[in-house]
């Protein structure tokens, strides 16, 4: 395992240890973030030093293998949410940081990522994907879209179905803007749902070098 320094660099991903931790250290930049996931590597960490992951396999959704179940589609015909896109980035960030998880005590979106992310998108590289109900933030997600990925990060919900929501409505705009690949990082029953699987480190690693 690698120890980051001031310098913004990343040793090769085929390096990660056999859980996917890649390197410690360094910091959260801009620059770094975006070298990072060109690289394949995403930061991931509950306590004050940044650690740097690249999972083999890697969990992954090919856009067009998106499965919307019977029930999500009547939720989508009735018209009960709205869907947008970057108007309340920073209110989904923190939502999301806020997000009481099952099996979980606490959070990875540090201050210092949530700062981080904030950057990113003020720069128009993180977006967010929103379910609004009247005036009320209910649900989303946010993520990077670099060329034609998007590598997902987190998403929160208050109602039931606002988040998968806003991922299903989200999905279907990268399609129309070209997107190939949806980085979801590691496992969750909830994207496994709606179609997501693992393919290898060297597989993804292909898919960044030709869309990137």
């Amino acid at each position: 395992m690698h120890v980051l320094s001031h310098k913004i660099w990343f040793p090769p991903i085929e390096e990660a240890l056999a859980d996917g931790l890649l390197a410690i250290g360094g910091d959260l930049s801009v620059d770094r973030l975006i070298l990072a996931y060109q690289k394949g590597i995403f930061p991931w960490y509950e306590g004050e030093t940044p650690l740097w992951w690249s999972p083999d396999p890697r969990f992954v959704l090919f856009p067009e293998e998106l499965i919307i179940s019977k029930s999500m589609k009547q939720v989508i015909k009735k018209n009960l949410f709205q869907f947008k896109t970057n108007t309340a980035f920073s209110e989904v960030i923190n939502r999301c940081k806020n997000q009481t998880r099952e099996g979980q005590n606490g959070t990875w979106i540090t201050n210092d990522v949530e700062f981080a992310f904030n950057q990113l998108h003020q720069k128009g590289i993180a977006i967010s994907a929103e379910t609004w109900q009247g005036d009320q933030l209910i649900g989303g997600l946010y993520g990077i879209k670099m060329g034609k990925l998007f590598f997902g990060e987190s998403m929160f919900s208050s109602v039931s179905n606002a988040s998968k929501f806003a991922f299903i409505q989200l999905v279907n705009q990268l399609i129309k803007e070209g997107v190939v690949l949806i980085d979801c990082q590691v496992y969750t029953d909830h994207l496994a749902s709606l179609g997501a699987k693992m393919i290898s480190r060297k597989t993804f690693k292909a898919f960044l070098e030709q869309n990137i």
